[in-house]
Formats: C-alpha cells, structure tokens, sequence
C-alpha cells in the first residue's frame, strides 16, 4: 500500500464497522480538530500477531480517561476491531492505528460533553521507522522544547494534543538532517525523543530516563525486562545533560521505532555497539515468537 494516506484502496474500522479506505471521513467541526479531545495507539503486527495488543488497548482506554473522552468499546471489542482489519486488508505484518476523539454534535466551545466519543481502526504496512538508523545509528537533535510538567498538562496519556511539540521538534530536526530530536524535561532532565524512549550504556550498565513526566512507553517496559533477564544491570533515574558526554552507546525503543541505535545527539557521539545490536536484535526475535 502505498500513496497519500487519504487515498488508499482498502478498509478502516470507523464506529463499528468496515468502510472503504476513503470514505473514513469527519465533519470539519470535529471537536478533536479544534480542541485536540483525541487519544490513539501505535501498534506493530507481526507474522498476523499485534504486539502487546490488549496492553494498548488498555492503555487507549486509560488515555481517554485521563483526557475525560469516554471512550464507548471495551477492550474485547477494540481487540476485535483491530483483527477485524487486518483480516479485511489481508495483512500479517503491520502498523496498526487506533484513535478515539470527540466528534461533531451540539458543542463546539472548549466544553464537549454533548458531542459523541468516536472511534476508528486503520492498519497498513509499514517499514523501519528511522530507515538504516538500524545499521548505522540515528542522528538525533536536541530540542527547544522540553516535556510538559504534569500540573500542566496530563502527560501519562497517549493523547494527539501532547505530540504537537513533538512535530515541530521533528520539524527543526529533520531540516538539521536528523533523524528525529532528543527532548529534555521541564526541569531539564533528559527525558525522550519526540516519539520514543531513550536508554543509554556506560560501563556494561543501562541508564534510562525515569517516565516521571512523559509517557512509559510498552516497548520501553519490554526492553527492560529483558535486560533483566539478561542479567544486565538498568537504572532507572533522572539524567542530567552533561551526562551525555559519557555515556557509550544509546537506543530508542518504540513501537514504530522498535529498538534504533543512536549513533549522535547533538554534539555527542555514541558507537553502535554491541549491547545495542544485541538489544535490537533480541526484541525482533520476541516480537515474532
């Protein structure tokens, strides 16, 4: 599949039921258009398996809560929907998208308890999210802007309003030539790149941000236990910025990202070395047992 995302040949689960690809379509005033009431979920399928499945849809449940959209499906139902999908797509190895927002109805102010929650499947096939990064390394900026405090804002949902800081750091990043931007935290902490988790290696152990403030990604918390049972020593703590400079090797992990060697952040250089192939090459083999 190929082409603007628009205008595809296929099937998305919208409200219950498959409709063709491009008549999955809102109303100009879609509340979540204007107001950003909107959660979603990035999942992988692999060999006809989704990752960690009812885990997102748990978590899509508890994102729409937090945000206060209601989202009207269980998890059985949104499990369903989502293998509904894939089977009408024929695809056994896919991206998986799920979102949920406030529709068009008798609201259209900040305020939009009257307006139904929607919500909708798309899957599609998907490749490496950072192309050859695997190989070679990410290179990654360093962001201006920093995550958000959670008084300010309720950073532990997967909610579309949070990833607009994150578009525009990719933004600046991208015409940098980077692959993608590190952000810091609003102490200034190092916190994540704009779709990912960070982890970094010094002396034979693993150092990576505390989620105190940003989201504790699914992926994150799988390569974790697998340093676990790889009887590698992780620490989980807040990461000053001139801790870079010595640490050796860094990794995202993410469900698009999977698990990327970082090769550069900003000035700083990091080899790919052996803990990171061994740590990518690892989660590929779990994903598709």
């Amino acid at each position: 599949m190929a082409g603007a995302y628009d205008d595809r040949d296929g099937k998305i689960w919208m409200d219950g039921k498959l409709v063709n690809w491009r008549d999955a379509n809102v109303h100009l005033l879609t509340h979540a258009m204007h107001y950003a009431s909107s959660v979603f979920e990035g999942e992988r399928a692999y060999n006809g398996k989704i990752f960690k499945s009812r885990l997102h849809s748990e978590r899509l449940l508890k994102s729409g809560e937090y945000i206060d959209v209601p989202i009207p499906y269980t998890v059985d139902e949104i499990e369903a929907a989502k293998y509904e999908v894939m089977q009408a797509n024929g695809l056994t190895d896919a991206y998986v998208r799920v979102l949920a927002w406030r529709g068009s109805g008798n609201d259209m102010g900040v305020a939009s308890q009257a307006n139904p929650v929607r919500m909708a499947v798309a899957a599609w096939e998907w490749g490496a999210y950072y192309g050859d990064a695997k190989m070679k390394g990410a290179k990654l900026d360093i962001s201006k802007w920093k995550r958000p405090s959670p008084e300010t804002i309720p950073c532990f949902a997967k909610a579309s309003g949070l990833y607009m800081i994150c578009t525009m750091a990719k933004h600046q990043a991208e015409a940098k030539g980077c692959s993608d931007a590190m952000m810091f935290d609003h102490r200034g902490y190092v916190a994540e790149a704009t779709g990912a988790n960070l982890f970094f290696v010094k002396n034979g152990e693993v150092h990576t941000p505390d989620p105190d403030c940003f989201l504790n990604g699914l992926t994150r918390q799988t390569v974790i236990d697998m340093l676990k049972e790889k009887g590698i020593k992780t620490h989980v703590r807040h990461i000053m910025p001139e801790e870079l400079e010595g640490f050796e090797q860094c990794w995202l992990t993410g469900t698009a990202a999977e698990v990327t060697p970082v090769g550069q952040i900003g000035d700083y250089n990091f080899e790919v070395g052996a803990m990171a192939r061994d740590i990518a090459e690892s989660y590929e083999k779990l994903v598709r047992t």
